[in-house]
Formats: structure tokens, sequence, C-alpha cells
């Protein structure tokens, strides 16, 4: 098995890899036209989407100019930019005899208006089952095996590094501890161990939503090059935002799937976002893994947030409590209030834990701890960003009392600096343009990737400029060689 290694797999950044052929199948069905338009558009993309869906032909696209204000045009760009990424929008080729004009592509228009109103026998949002369901498994108990079997996935990863949780962890199956080495979350070391890199610890500090995502389309690279295993990726793809549209709770008939489909379910099932009871292998329940795969809402809790149930977030929300519970002092001395043994292991990647009590730990920052940190691939602005994020309340308070920043300057500085012992250098990924036709194309096309937000670097005086992406760019380019 072999993907391709990225710090944080987006479901943005791989919808924009999907060529147009991809899309057309992918918005034969509703439910993938809904679940995009819910999760992947900025709010100014759905307004102009519902307001060209029952259009009869296509509209202007001078129109804009007079729905969007005059200081938005960043946002009408950035709207048009996305919608064209995602092929939910055409618009026609600029022409002397006739304006552009600008409509929805035809498999998005018929689905989502199929969402929205009903209708049709494409079972998009699933075939509820007609069993009977086992009076055990309701909400609580797809909750806490959810819970369980995620956990077992953090838990492999943190304890990658040496840690060993004392908790009643079991660990992931075979085939998921060979899909997180196979993306770089883990490596194996030259010693035979397996050991956490920076894209894994940028993972365990994810939201519980994010790391989900970063997780499928693993799965789902790992498919395009694993044919054998019969299954296709874009009815991987749709498959999930099928699951995401279904109700948590409720069973579905497991025999209204395609063979495809049914052969997706183990993988599925190892990563909790379905469960299936031994002795009703014809029904299967969406846990919350997979409801909350396309809305707003947290999964579960996020590794800094400890496990167990109850608070004001849900079954699986976070509790007031504890989300801000580390201390540092300006002695580098750290001390963290929690009982999540994920946040324990967390800390134990960059701090050296000598205490520990039923509801604290404590420990100490130091030279060799950062330094063992850096070896696993872990970032010293990661570790920055973690204990910042993670403060206790009573450190928010001191600072705003004295203005200050939250983390004492001597700590953050010292990290830093042990990092710079090691690493002179930071990379950035991306596109160099040069070579342009005159200087006014130059600045015309980098003030457009300004825009859009991927310009890194620019120098005028050169005539070139660095971007983290180039598709938009290209496509600019291209306008502009037709107008002239």
């Amino acid at each position: 098995m072999s993907v391709n290694p990225a710090p944080s797999l987006q479901l943005a950044d791989y919808l924009e890899k999907l060529p147009g052929t991809t899309f057309r199948k992918l918005y034969q069905q509703p439910s993938t036209a809904f679940a995009i338009f819910r999760r992947m558009l900025p709010h100014l993309a759905k307004t102009l989407v519902m307001r060209i869906l029952y259009m009869p032909k296509p509209m202007p696209l001078s129109d804009l100019d007079l729905w969007v204000k005059p200081d938005a045009k960043r946002q009408r760009d950035h709207a048009i930019s996305t919608l064209k990424g995602l092929h939910i929008i055409q618009i026609s080729m600029p022409s002397k005899e006739k304006p552009q004009e600008m409509q929805l592509t035809t498999n998005f228009k018929n689905s989502l208006r199929l969402a929205l109103t009903g209708g049709g026998e494409h079972n998009s949002f699933g075939v509820p089952s007609t069993l009977l369901v086992p009076p055990e498994i309701d909400t609580p108990f797809l909750d806490r095996y959810a819970r369980k079997r995620w956990e077992d996935i953090l838990h492999f990863v943190v304890s990658s590094v040496g840690y060993k949780s004392t908790g009643d962890v079991s660990g992931p199956n075979k085939s998921v501890k060979e899909l997180l080495i196979a993306g770089r979350l883990v490596d194996r070391r030259p010693n035979g161990t397996i050991g956490i890199t920076q894209a894994g610890f940028t993972f365990l500090l994810q939201e519980p939503n994010a790391q989900v995502w970063t997780l499928l389309l693993l799965w789902l690279e790992a498919s395009e090059t694993n044919k054998a295993a019969g299954l296709e990726t874009v009815d991987m793809l749709s498959f999930l935002f099928v699951l995401a549209s279904l109700e948590l709770g409720r069973a579905y008939d497991t025999n209204a799937l395609t063979e495809q489909r049914k052969n997706m379910l183990p993988s599925l099932l190892d990563f909790g976002l379905i469960y299936i009871p031994q002795h009703k292998r014809s029904m299967f329940f969406p846990t919350r893994l997979a409801t909350t795969l396309t809305s707003g809402g947290s999964s579960l809790r996020t590794i800094s947030e400890g496990s167990g149930s109850g608070g004001p977030g849900g079954p699986l929300g976070p509790s007031a409590d504890q989300k801000g519970s580390v201390i540092v002092e300006t002695n580098y001395r750290i001390y963290a209030y929690t009982q999540s043994t994920l946040q324990i292991a967390v800390l134990a990647l960059f701090c050296k834990l000598n205490m520990r009590f039923p509801d604290m730990v404590a420990g100490r920052v130091t030279r060799t701890s950062i330094h063992q940190a850096i070896n696993f691939g872990i970032s010293a602005d990661q570790i920055i960003s973690y204990l910042a994020a993670h403060a206790h309340e009573q450190m928010h308070r001191s600072a705003a009392l004295a203005n200050k920043p939250i983390l004492p300057p001597t700590v953050v500085d010292q990290i830093r600096l042990w990092q710079l012992e090691n690493e002179r250098m930071k990379t950035t990924g991306g596109f160099l343009f040069r070579d342009f036709e005159d200087h006014k194309e130059f600045l015309d096309t980098a003030r457009f990737a300004e825009e859009i937000g991927v310009l890194v670097w620019r120098s005028d005086k050169s005539g070139m400029f660095f971007a983290n992406k180039y598709e938009q760019i290209r496509d600019y380019l291209k306008s502009r060689k037709r107008i002239e």
C-alpha cells in the first residue's frame, strides 16, 4: 500500500485535484451535491447557487456586480473561484459578440433540486431497514462504540513514540495500522520500531472531524493504487457523502447497497464510522463520526479535551472545564490538569513528565525533550501553538491583566532556539512564476494570486512570484490570452 504523504489532507484540497468527469459522476447522486453544497461552499457561494438554481436560462456574469457590493470584490472572486474549482458552475468564454454567462452544471443542478424537494428512486439518502432493531443499540451505545474505535487509532499514533497507555486500549486493526504507515502519519524506523511523524503530530492536534477526513482521504488514495481491492474512488467518495446524510441511531438495509459498497463496510467498521450487529449482518448503523462528516459540528472530543461522555457539547462533545488545562511557568515547568491519557501522551512527546496524580501531571520542557520532539518531526511552532491553544484559564486572565502574551516569552524563545540548533531553513512547497510577456502581465497576475490567497512571495524588481497553488492562476492566464 502506498499513498502520497501530506501534512494534513483536507477534503477541499482533494476535491480540487479531481477532473471534471469525476465531478459529473459524483453529482449524479443528490446526497453528494447536497453534502458539497453544505460543507464546501462559503456563504456567498451558497447564496449565488440558490439564486440561480431555478433560473430557466444562463445569467449574464455582469449581473453579479449588481448583486455584490463593490467592497466585497475579493469575497465574490473567492466564491466564483470555489464554484468553478468544484465544477458547480460553468462560465462561457469571453467574446465580442456575446457577453459572458454563468450557469450551474447540469448534474449538480438536477441533483440539488432533488435533494431539496425530494422525489425519484435514487436511494441516495439510504434505505431504512425493516428488521427489528436490537434494544441495546441506541445512540449512547453507538457513541461509546465510535469513541472506542477512534481512540484506539489515536492511541496507536501516540504510543508509536514509546508512550504506553494504562487504559483499555486494544489498538486498531492491522489494515488501519498499515494505512497510517502508508500515509506517513507514523513511519518505520531503521531499528524496526514505529515512530510518529510531523504529519502525525499535526493529525493528533486536528479537530476530530478533520482527523476523520484525513484518514478517509488516505484510504481513498490508497484504493487508487490498490486496484485488486475492487473499489472505485468515485463510488467510495459518493458513499461517504451518503453516510453523512443518514440519521444517527437508525438502522439501514445492507442488502440495498451495491456489491462495491458492501466491500467498503469492513474498512468503515474499522474506522468506527458504522456499526454492524454480529447477529444481524443485514443492517448497519451510522455512528456520529459518519453523520457529522459534512456538518460544522464536532463528532468527538479533540485529543486535548480528553475522553468520556457528557458536557454541553453533546454526548461526545467537550466539557467546559477541560478546554484549557495546561500551565506553563517561566522556569520551564508544565502542569496539566487532566485525566485524559491522550492529552498526557501528547505532552510526553515534547515534555519530560516526572509526576502524575489522579487529575494532574507535572513535567518540564528541556533541551533534550525538545530535540526528541524535533527528531519525531514535530516543529517548535507546533509545540508553541499547542501550549497556547490549551493554556489554562488562569494564564489567560493573568496575560490579560498584565497585557502580556499568554505563554512566557522566555519559554517560547528558548523552544525556538533549541530547534534552531538543528534547523536553519524553512521550506514551502509551491510554484515559481516568471518570464511574463511584459511587466503589466506580471503585476496583474501577481495581484490576482494575492486576491485568491495563494501568493507566498513576489519580487517586482525581478518580475517573478511564488504561489502555493497554480490551478486558478493557470485558468486566469488562459482567459487573458483568449481576451487578447
